[in-house]
C-alpha cells in the first residue's frame, strides 16, 4: 500500500520516543540527581580555578620575588628562609600549597640544598618537583644525579644522568651530563657504557666544551679512531 512504509518508520519513532519517556519517569529522580551533581561540580571547577587559584597564583609570584633575587646572587639560605620581612622558598611552598609557584619552589629549594651541601634534603625537593609543564625536567634529573653522586650513590646518579641524557637537542645540558655520567661508568667498571658516552660527545656534540676531553678519555680507554 503507498505510503504505508514511512508510516511505519512514525509509529516506531513515536513508540520509541515513549519508551524513552517511560524510562525517564521511572528513573527521573537519580537521573536528576547526577545531572546536578555533574552541574555542580563543573560550576564549582571552574569558581574554584578563576576564584581561588589564579589569585592565589598571583600571590605566590609576588611572594617568591624576594626569594628568586636571593637565589641569582648565591644567597642560598636567605632564598631558602627568608631574610626575617620576605618569604623564602620553603615558606612561599608552604603557604601556597597546590599552586604552580609552591611546586617550582620545590626544584629552587634543591638547588639551594644542593650548593648548601645538603645532598639528601636537595634529593626529597627535587623529587617533590613535578617538572610537567615546565622546561626544567632534564635539568632536575641532572642535578639529582649531581646529589647523588655527592652521596657516593653511583648506581642512582647514572640512573638519572641517562634520564638527563635525553633530550639530544639540547647541546648545553646533553654533552655535560653524557660526560658526568661516562665517568660515573668508568667508576663502576662499566667501560664499554662509558666509550659510548664519549662516542657521542664527540660524534653529536663536537663543539660542547665537553669534548676537549673525550678524544684523551677516549684514548685511555683503548679507542684511537
Amino acid at each position: 500500500m503507498p505510503g504505508s512504509e514511512p508510516q511505519t518508520e512514525t509509529i516506531q519513532e513515536i513508540q520509541t520516543l515513549k519508551n524513552f519517556e517511560a524510562i525517564y519517569e521511572k528513573n527521573k529522580k537519580p537521573i536528576n540527581t547526577v545531572f546536578t551533581i555533574l552541574f555542580v561540580a563543573i560550576v564549582g571547577y571552574f569558581a574554584y580555578d578563576k576564584l581561588y587559584k589564579a589569585p592565589q597564583e598571583d600571590k605566590a609570584a609576588n611572594a617568591v620575588s624576594f626569594a628568586q633575587r636571593y637565589f641569582e646572587v648565591d644567597s642560598m639560605n636567605r632564598a631558602l628562609n627568608g631574610d626575617g620581612q620576605h618569604n623564602g622558598f620553603l615558606q612561599v611552598m608552604k603557604k601556597y600549597s597546590g599552586t604552580n609557584v609552591a611546586n617550582l619552589c620545590h626544584y629552587y629549594a634543591g638547588v639551594c640544598y644542593l650548593k648548601l651541601g645538603d645532598f639528601n634534603k636537595a634529593v626529597k625537593e627535587l623529587k617533590d618537583f613535578d617538572p610537567k609543564g615546565t622546561m626544567l625536567q632534564y635539568t632536575a634529573w641532572g642535578l639529582l644525579g649531581d646529589a647523588y653522586m655527592e652521596m657516593n650513590k653511583q648506581k642512582e646518579a647514572l640512573e638519572y644522568y641517562e634520564k638527563a641524557i635525553g633530550n639530544k637537542d639540547d647541546k648545553n645540558l646533553t654533552p655535560t651530563y653524557l660526560y658526568r655520567a661516562a665517568l660515573v661508568c668508568e667508576m663502576s667498571n662499566k667501560t664499554e657504557d662509558a666509550k659510548k658516552m664519549y662516542l657521542r660527545i664527540r660524534d653529536e656534540f663536537p663543539k660542547s666544551p665537553q669534548s676537549r676531553d673525550v678524544i684523551k678519555n677516549l684514548a685511555r680507554l683503548g679507542v684511537t679512531e
